[in-house]
């Protein structure tokens, strides 16, 4: 089952093209890796998806709904309620504890829950971790909280820009292994990286290049 397409998306700056008619499908429940060289249109696509950007022409079609008509307003209740983000430099508050940064998307979202919260802690494995701030973590701690923080509202979508680029091997494989886990429980995950290790793991690598697909394949261990 689909859940989403991008059909003919364009984003154009004047005469420059950062998406050139983009074709895409993604199924409910698959990981895909979304990689290429700096400028190819990697963020640009991150953008449009989240609806942190509209693109020129074309359609963002999200679990059957064209999200290109609605108004600024609905785009960010959507991107609240459907969507959650994971990003290279972490974002969390620097005053608020581990529960208080994820209790943040709650907020925002409906009612702040604690309990929830840290249960979305221990998912990660950070609920003995919970009353520390991010200071006094490492960056695969805040990395984890980030996750913990994206999975807090249950959204359609994960979309993480970069997850491991500010981390060591360690803390990147237990990165890693969390994605792997969240996709084999059916969560639908796009990753936006540089790193060919991340590309290796996912499902299936989306390569662009000067704002073009210009391949689609399945990684090998989810062809045999």
């Amino acid at each position: 089952m689909k859940l989403l397409e991008l059909k003919n998306i364009t984003k154009s700056y004047g005469s420059l093209y950062a998406l050139d008619k983009v074709n895409l499908s993604i199924d409910k429940g698959e990981w895909i890796a979304i990689m290429g060289p700096s400028g190819s249109g990697k963020s640009t696509m991150m953008n449009i998806i989240s609806c942190m950007d509209k693109p020129t022409e074309g359609q963002v079609i999200f679990d059957g709904r064209d999200i290109t008509k609605d108004s600024r307003r609905k785009l960010t209740e959507f991107h609240r309620d459907k969507i959650g983000l994971v990003f290279q430099q972490f974002h969390l508050i620097n005053y608020l504890n581990a529960v208080e940064n994820v209790m943040v998307a709650q907020y925002y979202h409906s009612m702040p829950d604690e309990k929830e919260a840290m249960e979305a802690l221990e998912r990660v494995g950070l609920k003995d971790r919970a009353k520390h701030l991010p200071s006094q973590l490492s960056g695969g701690e805040q990395q984890r909280v980030c996750i913990a923080r994206a999975l807090i509202n249950s959204p359609e979508l994960i979309l993480a820009d970069e997850p491991t680029g500010n981390l060591d091997e360690a803390n990147e494989n237990i990165v890693l292994d969390l994605f792997r886990q969240l996709h084999k429980e059916g969560t639908s995950l796009i990753v936006v990286t540089h790193d060919p290790e991340v590309g290796e793991v996912a499902e299936r690598v989306v390569r662009l290049e000067h704002g073009k697909i210009i391949s689609d394949k399945k990684n090998k261990q989810f062809t045999e």
